[in-house]
């Protein structure tokens, strides 16, 4: 699932608009991003940078105005809503920001990763010996007959991420899946979403948590509805959209108050320089 080099998903112009009683809110300005299969990507933002825009499109829960979007090789932009349906049940799972949103009150773990395997069309035998797998990979195989309400919280989002991932989707969105755990715990759930990626498993995490995203394949900095940055094994990268545009850190951007720049193009690079 990993190892073609073809992107878990994509995104091209994807542009968001949404109306309310004081106008257009544009929530995202032409954000370009590839997700790369089998790897921890990190959403990152301030509050209103439209990271959360940006995940319900990826997740299929939604619709951008303009742009492309594109999830598994299946192009998000033009299908009809029962479409988007099975595209979700097969090719996406989904974890929230809090345990309960993940989990029914009256299910162990093992009745829970049963009935999401039937959702995704797993047979009985495989989705037992699958749902096993996971469990013990995730390192909660001894709580697999208890009730959420038995499990720590913890726990309960390793069982969450169990459940998105069963059945083997393209994609797992994570929204906020550490806001309520302590830093002790939130290491232990990154650790084992990590065990998850070297599976194969592409997850893709909206996230406040400076401790989240430096766990990281790649972190999407959005700033104001638009990648501001990116970083990729420790190296900060700016973006170039398709018209050749390119978004500056914003401590870098502070250097240019006046918005222009004298561009040097050298043998080794391109060099933009505060004008005189």
């Amino acid at each position: 699932m990993r190892h073609d080099g073809t992107p878990a998903a994509t995104c091209e112009g994807l542009v968001r608009i949404y109306w309310s009683p004081s106008g257009e809110v544009h929530a995202l300005k032409g954000v370009d991003a590839v997700v790369p299969a089998g790897r921890l990507t990190a959403i990152t933002g301030p509050s209103g940078s439209g990271k959360s825009s940006l995940l319900r499109i990826l997740a299929a829960q939604d619709r951008p105005t303009a742009g492309r979007a594109e999830v598994a090789g299946h192009p998000l932009t033009g299908l009809s809503a029962r479409r988007l349906r099975a595209l979700r049940r097969r090719h996406i799972g989904y974890v929230f920001a809090r345990p309960p949103q993940n989990l029914l009150p009256h299910l162990t773990g093992h009745e829970h990763l049963a009935m999401a395997a039937r959702y995704r069309g797993v047979g009985r035998a495989e989705a037992r010996r699958e749902g096993a797998e996971l469990l013990d990979l995730l390192g909660i195989a001894h709580r697999a007959e208890h009730l959420p309400g038995q499990l720590s919280g913890g726990e309960q989002q390793r069982l969450a991420f169990a459940q998105a991932v069963i059945g083997r989707p393209a994609l797992v969105m994570a929204d906020e899946p550490t806001s309520e755990l302590d830093s002790a715990t939130t290491a232990d759930l990154l650790t084992a979403v990590s065990e998850l990626t070297r599976t194969g498993t592409t997850v893709v995490m909206a996230t406040h948590d400076p401790l989240a995203a430096s766990a990281a394949d790649q972190v999407i900095h959005l700033r104001s509805g638009a990648v501001s940055h990116e970083e990729v094994a420790g190296r900060r990268l700016a973006v170039i959209d398709g018209d050749g545009r390119v978004q500056l850190p914003e401590e870098a951007l502070a250097r240019f108050p006046a918005r222009r720049v004298l561009i040097d193009v050298t043998g080794d690079g391109v060099v933009l320089r505060e004008p005189s």
